[in-house]
């Protein structure tokens, strides 16, 4: 791990998480791990090319944009639910309310077993823990592909604040906390949450 090519690439922070795109490459064998990381930046740079005009509009800098499209790509694998997930973390940003996305807790956990527990949602150690800490994650927690970047600098116009898991892959979504947990009641019936 080289602490210099995050600069040398031009990625703010000191990981390159976030910002190794989710491509399928073709290189030859033997290539240095850092002329990989190149050409994957590289690749995360023609695509934010693309978004950073509406990102711009939105007065979104490029960072935050990585962190919360990372945030959606853990969330959810269902393309159609990508810019409604970017809606509900952008009003809740918008209004000051905590993220709590389970993905950035586990993140930050580093022997996470699989089971996300109370004491992990506590935990306010964990820098990483949105249920304890305001606005962003520190860094992004994945790297995120270009829908998951897309849903954030066009997101859906939508009143929501919450989103459960459906146990199918898919969520239900909430403007109100009393319709939140009259979701969350009916699918932690139907086999967990």
């Amino acid at each position: 791990r080289d602490p210099l090519l995050p600069a040398q690439l031009g990625v703010e922070g000191d990981s390159l998480e976030g910002y190794l795109f989710p491509e399928t490459y073709r290189f030859p064998h033997g290539m240095a791990a850092a002329d990989l990381a190149r050409a994957m930046v590289g690749q995360f740079r023609r695509v934010w090319d693309e978004l950073a005009p509406l990102a711009r509009e939105r007065g979104l800098p490029m960072r935050e944009v990585v962190i919360l499209a990372s945030l959606i790509e853990k969330e959810t694998g269902a393309p159609n639910e990508r810019p409604l997930i970017a809606s509900v973390f952008l009003n809740r940003l918008r209004i000051g309310m905590r993220l709590e996305t389970d993905p950035s807790v586990i993140y930050g956990i580093p022997d996470f077993d699989g089971n996300l527990r109370r004491r992990d949602l506590e935990n306010g150690e964990n820098p990483y823990n949105t249920y304890r800490i305001s606005g962003l994650p520190p860094g992004p927690i994945a790297n995120p592909g270009a829908a998951s970047l897309r849903a954030v600098v066009d997101p859906a116009r939508t009143e929501y604040l919450y989103f459960v898991s459906r146990n199918d892959g898919s969520h239900t979504f909430s403007k109100t906390y009393a319709e939140h947990l009259a979701a969350v009641n009916r699918f932690q019936r139907a086999g967990g949450s």
